[in-house]
């Protein structure tokens, strides 16, 4: 018998050599409760006592998810259209589902409310977009329609495509890792749970 079956049997409490060996429960289960638990607890309670100015951060970044949300009902070519020849499955049910989320999660980051949960969705979905749409203009072969004026293709293409996709990952990054600040719903909610903040 290998190391390893003798391990295992001991493992789940079998005799071996006609010795009844104790029951061990392995941790594994809780240490990933645990784990898991301080994640949902460290993104369901951001930090709030940051400077009210970051409302100025929320309404950027929330605006634009917002508005481009409702670009992609109004406009096909802004959503179904283009995922389409991105290539992703389903386009119509994909172009549908981002959009409700992009104007979901942009009035939630405008109120701040859950702010952490949705600036994460955020980042995700902006790298997933910056890598569907940038490597194929880098290199030439993007099916969407070319920048109207040069650099075309290349990496200073990429650079000057991604200045806006760069700014929001940024933005919620930021709100990630300090909170909506002040003048948040997170912030109230915070108070009416009972704790208490020295503010200024």
């Amino acid at each position: 018998m290998s190391p390893f079956e003798e391990n295992t049997m001991a493992y789940q409490g079998k005799a071996l050599d006609g010795v009844n060996l104790p029951i061990r429960t392995s941790n594994t289960h809780d240490i990933y409760r645990k784990k898991m638990k301080r994640i949902t607890t460290w993104l369901l309670n951001p930090p709030v006592t940051g400077p009210s100015n970051i409302l100025i951060l929320r309404l950027m970044a929330g605006g634009v998810f917002l508005w481009e949300g409702i670009l992609k009902f109004e406009y096909p070519n802004q959503g179904v259209g283009r995922f389409t020849k991105l290539g992703f499955p389903f386009p119509e049910i994909t172009a549908h589902w981002i959009a409700i989320g992009e104007i979901v999660g942009g009035l939630l980051l405008i109120a701040g409310l859950m702010t952490r949960v949705v600036a994460l969705y955020f980042i995700a979905q902006m790298i997933v977009a910056v890598l569907s749409t940038k490597i194929s203009l880098y290199l030439g072969t993007s099916p969407l329609p070319p920048p109207p004026a040069p650099p075309k293709t290349g990496i200073w293409a990429v650079l000057h495509e991604i200045r806006a996709d760069y700014a929001q990952i940024l933005v919620c990054l930021f709100l990630l890792l300090e909170g909506a600040g002040q003048w948040s719903l997170d912030f109230l909610i915070s108070i009416s749970s009972g704790k208490k903040y020295r503010i200024g």
